[in-house]
């Protein structure tokens, strides 16, 4: 989808090549259940996130503000043309992503209104990010968890699930489905707040990530019944929801930030052992497991 676009670095990390086969391989694995147009929304919807991450990773918050500012425009005025001087994710929303959630024909309304909406939140937690960024703050964990729901591109991507439903409202705003740099990064964060060393503070991650699941499935047998074919789709966009913890372990270890940075991600994935040097001192830790019930040093 970036690829092309004459504004966008064509070396690095940051490169078009460098993301394009591993940002649509990460959209395959999180949509299985959509058909051929489905899965070009998806993909174009999770290149267009990669892309403005890459931009707003270091950016000053007025930058974040302003290139937020760009791509809403952009989402809710898809016949508008993009001013030739603007930043380049004006021109990428509006060529790929609006072609395909603002006019292709199997969509329906309802979808995209929610995707929209979503969107804007997570270009809100994006500007929020890049304020905690520069000010140096580190939140707490739950307000960590509040914020890094919406900068992860959680809602728009789970909006995707529904993109050939025709879920009602209602149903929608009414159902609960799960509940459950240092300053936004968890690890940092719960050192910081309980005093932990970095073997501790992945322990009580683990701990709280089996929590999480636990909770997930007990609200998933608590669903409630509605008339087909709401029933039948609520549960589809449900178990979207679920196979995304899942996508997103396999593909981290293949092409996420994590693979980047271990070149041993393959043997790691299979031992969740992790070692490295830091302060003059060597740790081991290990990290949850999607289907483990323990996660030890």
């Amino acid at each position: 989808m970036v690829q092309g676009f004459p504004k966008f670095p064509t070396t690095g990390r940051k490169s078009a090549s460098t993301g394009a086969t591993s940002v649509n391989l990460l959209a395959a694995l999180a949509f299985p259940l959509l058909d051929k147009g489905g899965c070009r929304v998806a993909c174009d919807m999770m290149n267009l996130v990669f892309l403005i991450d890459e931009h707003t990773d270091e950016a000053e918050m007025e930058t974040a503000r302003e290139q937020a500012r760009i791509v809403m425009d952009a989402l809710r005025s898809p016949h508008t043309p993009r001013p030739p001087e603007e930043w380049i994710g004006g021109e990428v929303t509006g060529q790929r992503v609006i072609t395909f959630v603002c006019q292709e024909s199997k969509i329906n309304g309802g979808f995209q209104r929610r995707f929209i909406d979503t969107f804007q939140s997570y270009m809100d937690t994006v500007i929020q990010q890049a304020d905690d960024r520069n000010s140096g703050r580190i939140r707490e964990v739950e307000s960590y968890f509040e914020v890094r729901r919406g900068t992860i591109g959680a809602k728009p991507a789970f909006a995707i699930c529904e993109i050939h439903m025709n879920i009602p409202n209602a149903v929608i705003n009414n159902l609960v489905v799960a509940r459950g740099d240092d300053g936004h990064n968890l690890v940092a964060i719960v050192m910081h707040k309980y005093h932990m060393d970095v073997q501790q503070a992945v322990n009580w991650i683990s701990d709280l990530h089996d929590r999480v699941v636990e909770e997930f499935l007990a609200a998933w047998e608590k669903l409630p019944t509605f008339r087909d074919p709401v029933d039948r789709e609520i549960r589809t966009y449900v178990d979207g929801v679920a196979n995304w913890v899942r996508e997103n372990d396999a593909w981290s270890f293949e092409f996420g930030e994590f693979a980047l940075v271990f070149f041993r991600a393959p043997s790691i994935e299979e031992t969740r052992g992790v070692y490295w040097t830091g302060n003059g001192n060597t740790h081991v830790s290990r990290c949850p497991v999607a289907n483990s019930n323990r996660c030890d040093r």
